[in-house]
């Protein structure tokens, strides 16, 4: 029993000093974090855009932080289902909302993806070409109805 006590005092004396031997904790993150740079165009943007060959006008919605753009357009003339009496088939329903994303570049043009919301298997996509023009921005449709919206920061 004598021999037990000194080598129970050492494995105690071994485990209290690899306890004080621990790394220290991480730093803490900065009190006030680098905030993400901003673009002159940041902000939001709101119009409406003419009918083009479609006669549909849209009506624009859109965010641009840091220059990445995302954004709504929707059709304000779209209508839901309708009785037919006439037991033929309806005509095909347009696209009433389209989500626009892409990134914002400065002192020229750049391209934004907008894609329909659709039901069934019918995928929509068509390219947008956006501009600064003046305190606003002009955004075209490269295909499809070729609407061109003039937005104004809302």
């Amino acid at each position: 029993m004598k021999k037990f006590v000194p080598l129970l005092f050492i494995l105690v004396a071994a485990a209290s000093a690899t306890a004080q031997t621990r790394a220290p904790a991480p730093a803490a993150p900065p009190a006030n974090p680098t905030p993400a740079p901003s673009s002159p165009l940041d902000g939001q943007w709101r119009g409406t855009s003419d009918g083009g060959s479609c006669n549909a006008p849209l009506e624009y919605d859109i965010t641009i932080e840091s220059g990445f753009v995302d954004g709504s357009a929707y059709d304000t003339t779209a209508r839901g289902p309708v009785p037919n009496p006439n037991k033929s088939a309806p005509p095909a329903p347009g696209p009433g909302l389209w989500q626009i994303h892409g990134m914002a570049k400065i002192g020229g043009a750049f391209n934004l993806l907008s894609v329909a919301s659709v039901k069934g298997t019918e995928h929509r996509r068509v390219q947008l070409t956006a501009r600064s023009d003046g305190g606003g921005l002009v955004v075209t449709e490269n295909g499809g109805c070729r609407r061109t919206a003039r937005l104004a920061r809302g």
